[in-house]
């Protein structure tokens, strides 16, 4: 029952990091494109400040659920006597979600700063720029985020 509630867990904070990524980028940026800089960069830099609590929120639930279940699996495996090997596709998702962790820290602690100082000196130029940075980063987690879910779901299947 543990289990299940961890992985259910797990899985949620996946599903509200990649889906935000996605929607941020494929659906949100194009419809923004469209406004007066200075209203673009603003809306922009409002929502990804709510998103990236989230993605916080949702990052660090990830990485104490993935390790919770890991270590479970490893400790029954241990009290019966079985040498625990982890599989090849969880090594790959812990070590490209710790990947997408640093790369996360980098937009949300470097990149997002760089865009609230552009915000509040009303720098559009300098804010569109960070927004660029921004949106590249998080097109590469995107690109992270469905590899795991790839290897994962793959390896789960063979």
């Amino acid at each position: 029952m543990i289990y299940a509630l961890l992985k259910t867990l797990h899985l949620l904070s996946i599903i509200v990091w990649i889906g935000g990524m996605v929607f941020a980028h494929f659906f949100l940026r194009p419809a923004v494109a469209e406004l007066e800089p200075g209203v673009r960069v603003r809306l922009m830099h409002a929502v990804l400040g709510r998103f990236f609590a989230a993605v916080l929120a949702s990052a660090t639930l990830a990485l104490v659920t993935g390790g919770w279940m890991i270590g479970r699996m490893a400790r029954q495996m241990a009290q019966s006597g079985v040498r625990f090997n982890m599989p090849i596709e969880w090594m790959v998702m812990a070590t490209l979600g710790i990947v997408m962790m640093l790369i996360f820290g980098h937009i949300r602690f470097s990149l997002y700063k760089r865009l609230t100082r552009a915000v509040q000196a009303a720098d559009w130029p300098a804010g569109a720029a960070a927004l660029a940075q921004i949106r590249l980063w998080v097109l590469v987690n995107l690109g992270l985020g469905v590899l795991i879910v790839l290897v994962t779901l793959l390896g789960a299947s063979s």
